[in-house]
C-alpha cells in the first residue's frame, strides 16, 4: 500500500521505516529540507537502536523515500499518517498548530479518497477537528465534494526500543467511524499481526483517550514507587526489597516499579499535563494526576538535596568536582527532553560546582542546551569523568555502567562518594568496593555508609 508519513521526527521516522520493513511503499514528507537531505544521504537525525539499519535497507530497496513535495506525495498515497509534534503550552494544553497546519494542507491538496490518520498524541476530539479543517479547506476551493475518512491510531513506542515496539506491537489501537477505513487500516497492519491479532478497534474519542490513559497509568506507577521510596528511607525499609515483594503479585506485576529521580522524555510529562488540562476543561478535578505530576517534579530535585546535604558539612558545593554519569532521560536514546539531569546540572552550576559530564550518545544534544559553560567538562567516558572527582552521580542507567572497574576509579577520586539516582548498584557491594558513602533512592542510610568512616 502507498503510505504517506507527514513528519520525520521520532514517531514519523520509526513508523515509516517499520511500515516499509513490512513491505509497504512509504514516503516521509517534511518541510525541513535539511533533514530530508540528511535522510536521503542515509544520515539519521535521532538515535534509536536498529533504526539506521532499517532506514538504509528499505531506502535501498526503494520501499522508503523522503520528500518535501507535499502535494505530489499526497496525490500518490492511499493513506496519510500525521506524525507531527504536539508540544506543551504554558497552561499544560497541547500546541495543535502543527496538526492543524497539516490538516489545512491536506484539505488544500487532496484530490481523491484518502484515509487520514492522526498518529501524533492529540487531545480527545482532535481527530474530528482534523476532519472539519479538511472539509472546510475543500469547501474553500470550490471543488466538488471529495470523500475521505479520518482514523485515530495512537502510537505506543518506547524510546530505546521503538523499532521493536513498532514491528512487534503489544496492541494496535484504531479509532474508526467507517467500515471502509477500518478495513484499509487492518490491511496495513496485517503483516504485524499474522501470528496474533493485536488490533483493537473502538470509537475515535476512546482511542485518543486510550493513549493518555496508558501513559498516565505508567507515570502513576513511577510516582507511586518514588513516594514509597521516601517513606522507606525515613522508616528504615529498603524500597528495592519492597519492589520485589509487591512486583511478584500477579495483580501488580513488576513493570515500572523502580524508584529513581523521576520520569522525563517527550511523553509522560507532556501527556500528564495535557490530560490534567483536558479534565479541568471538562469540569473534572484530576486529583490523582495533579499529585503524580507534583511528586515527579519534587523527585527530580532529590539528588540535588542529597548532594547539598552531604557537602554542607564539607565547605559546601562550590569548587567541588562532580562526575555526572548519564544525561539522557533514559538509556538507549539521545533525548534530553525533561531529563532529570537538566535539573541537577542547573542546580550544581548555580552552586558553582565543577561538573565532568559523560553520556554514550546524548552529549551532542546536551551541548546544545548548556553551551560552553566554564564549569562544564565534557568527557570521553565514565572513567575520565570520575578522575579527580569528589563524587559520582549516576543519572541514566546505561548498560555500560553496570560493570565498571571501580578499583581503578576509586584510586583516582578525591573523595569516595557515589550518588545513585537509579538504584543501579547494590549498596552493600559498593561499600565493600571502597566507597565510604553511597546514596541511593529509598534505601536506609545505615546500609549505605561505611562503618567507622
Amino acid at each position: 500500500m502507498n503510505i504517506m508519513i507527514i513528519g520525520t521526527g521520532y514517531v514519523g521516522l520509526v513508523s515509516g521505516a517499520c511500515f516499509a520493513e513490512m513491505g509497504h511503499k512509504v514516503t516521509c514528507v517534511d518541510i525541513d529540507e535539511k533533514k530530508i537531505k540528511m535522510l536521503n544521504n542515509f544520515k539519521i537525525p535521532i538515535y534509536e537502536p536498529n533504526l539506521e539499519e532499517i532506514v538504509k535497507r528499505n531506502k535501498l530497496a526503494n520501499r522508503l523515500s523522503f520528500e518535501t513535495d507535499f502535494k505530489k506525495v499526497l496525490s500518490e498515497s492511499e493513506v496519510c499518517f500525521i506524525c507531527v509534534p504536539t508540544p506543551s503550552m504554558e497552561d499544560g494544553s497541547c500546541n495543535l498548530s502543527y496538526v492543524e497546519s497539516v490538516a489545512k494542507e491536506i484539505g488544500k491538496n487532496i484530490d481523491s479518497y484518502k484515509v487520514i490518520v492522526t498518529k501524533s498524541t492529540v487531545p480527545v476530539g482532535t481527530t474530528f477537528r482534523v476532519k472539519e479543517i479538511i472539509k472546510n479547506e475543500i469547501k474553500k476551493r470550490g471543488a466538488k465534494s471529495i470523500d475521505f475518512d479520518v482514523v485515530s491510531n495512537p502510537e505506543f513506542l518506547k524510546e530505546g526500543s521503538a523499532v521493536a515496539d513498532a514491528l512487534k506491537p503489544d496492541r494496535i489501537v484504531l479509532g474508526v467511524d467507517s467500515e471502509k477505513a477500518k478495513n484499509i487500516m487492518k490491511d496495513i497492519y496485517m503483516a504485524f499481526t499474522i501470528r496474533k491479532d493485536r488490533i483493537i478497534t473502538m470509537d475515535i474519542l476512546s482511542s485518543e483517550m486510550t493513549k493518555y490513559a496508558a501513559n498516565c497509568m505508567l507515570a502513576t506507577r513511577i510516582s507511586f514507587m518514588n513516594e514509597m521510596a521516601k517513606i522507606c528511607k525515613k522508616i528504615g525499609a529498603n524500597v528495592n526489597e519492597v519492589r520485589k515483594g509487591i512486583g511478584s503479585d500477579s495483580r501488580i506485576g513488576d513493570s515500572f516499579l523502580y524508584a529513581g529521580i523521576g520520569y522525563g522524555g517527550s511523553c509522560f510529562p507532556k501527556d500528564i499535563k495535557a490530560l490534567i488540562h483536558t479534565a479541568t476543561q471538562a469540569g473534572v478535578e484530576p486529583k490523582l494526576l495533579n499529585t503524580v505530576d507534583s511528586i515527579n517534579i519534587d523527585q527530580k530535585k532529590i539528588l540535588s538535596e542529597s548532594i547539598f546535604n552531604h557537602f554542607s558539612d564539607l565547605g559546601g558545593i562550590e569548587g567541588k568536582t562532580i562526575a555526572i554519569w548519564g544525561l539522557s532521560f533514559k538509556p538507549d536514546t539521545d533525548d534530553m527532553r525533561d531529563a532529570p539531569s537538566l535539573i541537577l546540572i542547573d542546580y550544581l552550576l548555580k552552586k558553582k560546582a565543577i561538573l565532568k559530564l559523560y553520556d554514550p550518545v546524548a552529549m551532542p544534544n546536551a551541548k546544545k542546551i548548556f553551551k560552553n559553560h566554564k564549569n562544564l567538562i565534557w568527557c570521553k567516558d565514565e572513567t575520565e569523568a570520575a578522575f579527580g572527582s569528589d563524587a559520582i552521580a549516576l543519572l541514566t542507567e546505561w548498560k555500560q555502567f553496570r560493570f565498571v572497574d571501580f578499583s581503578f576509579i576509586l584510586k583516582n577520586m578525591k573523595s569516595k562518594v557515589f550518588f545513585d539516582g537509579r538504584n543501579q548498584y547494590n549498596p552493600k557491594e559498593m561499600i565493600k568496593k571502597g566507597f565510604f558513602k553511597y546514596f541511593s533512592i529509598g534505601v536506609p542510610d545505615h546500609i549505605c555508609v561505611k562503618k567507622n568512616s
